[in-house]
């Protein structure tokens, strides 16, 4: 069964750092475009970042320059580093796959997500 498990989330001073994982099991991550969104409160689910197995990557504009996505394929998990981080950036984060797709960050086109895993950026 494909299973997706963030990690990582916690509650962070502005300015600061953190380093959430995307664990998969049951298939093979590098066969899959794996996509991190977010959704603060009050507001819709938004796209932060992408990863396609060949190495291309995404990221919203919001994002860009402060947020890396990686991967390890050995260990099937996808990793979203997250610098400089600001209040807005208070979310609940969601990891997502999707079969050999482009890297997209149109949540449609994910069929598998994580349960989420919760960053709040507050001092």
């Amino acid at each position: 069964q494909l299973r997706l498990v963030e990690s990582g989330g916690g509650l962070v001073q502005p300015g600061g750092s953190l380093r959430l994982s995307c664990a998969a099991s049951g298939f093979t991550s590098d066969y899959y475009t794996i996509a991190w969104f977010r959704q603060a409160p009050g507001k819709e689910r938004e796209g932060v970042s992408c990863s396609r197995s060949s190495g291309n990557t995404n990221y919203s504009d919001s994002v860009k320059g402060r947020f890396t996505i990686s991967r390890d394929n050995a260990k099937n998990t996808v990793y979203l580093q997250m610098n400089s981080l600001k209040p807005e950036d208070t979310a609940v984060y969601y990891c997502a796959a999707r079969p050999l797709g482009l890297c997209s960050l149109y949540q449609p086109e994910y069929s598998y997500w994580g349960q989420g895993t919760q960053v709040t950026v507050s001092s």
